[in-house]
């Protein structure tokens, strides 16, 4: 980490709820987590605002996760990769996981999610480039406007957060590094 954070030993109030949490839940504080302590008033708000996008997302968890790791990818972020990658892989297994790593495109997903993935791929890498015609391609595939809404928000605070996080230097935890060095790299973006 580039810069000072409050360690799980150091928090109190809300930070140690939230810290406390996600040990109970993933056994540790992620460093993704932690990054954020740095605005000890911004880390609750973040949090919250991702647990309402992820679990009110009206196309569901593996389409979510999908998202994130596409735009996690196309950022690009080495820390969300990696760990969006591991739960890609246990959400779908490690062979889709890897072929939606290779090309999105040709990894055997249905129509509407190479066209919602298409459109998370073109907002991490330019969404003012975005045009009414894209939108159209979304619907032709049976997405209403909240599921539109939807892949837009999370593609866009997957940006925010990824970039966020590489930006302060958070380091991807070891569980979430693959077992194969050129998964490893492949996953490292720029931080090779």
């Amino acid at each position: 980490m580039f810069i000072k954070t409050i360690s799980p030993e150091e928090a109190t109030g809300e930070i140690a709820a939230l810290y406390e949490a996600e040990k109970k839940s993933l056994g540790r504080v992620m460093q993704a987590t932690q990054c954020w302590s740095a605005r000890p008033d911004v880390i609750v708000p973040v949090e919250k605002l991702l647990n309402q996008l992820r679990d009110g997302f009206s196309l569901g968890l593996v389409n979510f996760r999908l998202i994130t790791f596409v735009a996690a990818r196309s950022v690009p972020s080495a820390y969300c990769s990696h760990v969006y990658f591991r739960s890609l892989a246990q959400l779908l297994g490690r062979e889709q996981a890897l072929a939606v790593m290779k090309d999105y495109k040709t990894a055997g997903l249905s129509e509407q999610q190479v066209e919602m993935l298409a459109y998370a791929k073109q907002i991490s890498r330019d969404a003012s480039q975005i045009t009414r015609d894209h939108i159209q391609r979304l619907r032709d595939v049976g997405l209403s406007d909240v599921n539109i809404a939807d892949v837009a928000l999370a593609a866009s605070y997957r940006n925010f957060m990824s970039r966020y996080f590489d930006a302060v230097g958070a380091t991807v935890e070891p569980e979430f590094l693959d077992e194969d060095p050129a998964v490893r790299t492949e996953l490292a973006a720029g931080k090779r």
